[in-house]
């Protein structure tokens, strides 16, 4: 789908800023062209100072979302994703594992959430970036409890994975 969108975009690169924030932040568009994150309005003049950018341009893009079909289902339907515990693992006690492995391969998250079974750790989230939005994405799995720094072997014999990091 972003390959779409950045298609539908192509000529105008700061709405294709506006489409790919919309994107990335799970923020939803209604018919009468307001932008919400779950049932908050987000105004476009809050939008477009964060982005640094004339409010207009997130009208617009708001607007040619609306105008194409495909677009206007996709941008009406998305949701957020929710809290992310990543960030405040520490504060809350649990722990987390962030992974960077070859987006193509398969089967990188169930040889993950089988390694932090077999070790009796459950798992409270998994989060795992879009490469086709993210050029090195990562796969963020937050666990109810720390994970011991000698299972990061056992993470690298997975096929695909690159690179660990346990904190």
């Amino acid at each position: 789908m972003w390959n779409k969108i950045k298609r539908y975009f192509k000529n105008n690169p700061t709405q294709l800023k506006v489409a790919r924030t919309l994107l990335e932040l799970g923020l939803s568009i209604d018919e009468d062209g307001k932008i919400y994150c779950g049932s908050i309005e987000i105004s476009p003049t809050k939008m477009a100072k964060a982005l640094d950018i004339d409010r207009r341009v997130v009208k617009n893009t708001v607007e040619s979302i609306l105008s194409e079909p495909e677009l206007k289902e996709m941008f009406m339907k998305i949701k957020s994703a929710g809290p992310f515990f990543g960030d405040v693992a520490k504060q809350l006690g649990f722990g987390v594992i962030v992974i960077t492995a070859d987006p193509k391969t398969v089967g990188i998250v169930a040889k993950a959430a089988t390694l932090i079974a077999d070790k009796g750790i459950s798992i409270r989230q998994i989060i795992a970036e879009d490469p086709e939005l993210f050029p090195e994405p990562k796969l963020t799995i937050v666990t109810e409890k720390e994970v011991p720094g000698e299972i990061i072997p056992e993470f690298l014999k997975i096929p695909g994975v690159k690179h660990v990091t346990i904190y």
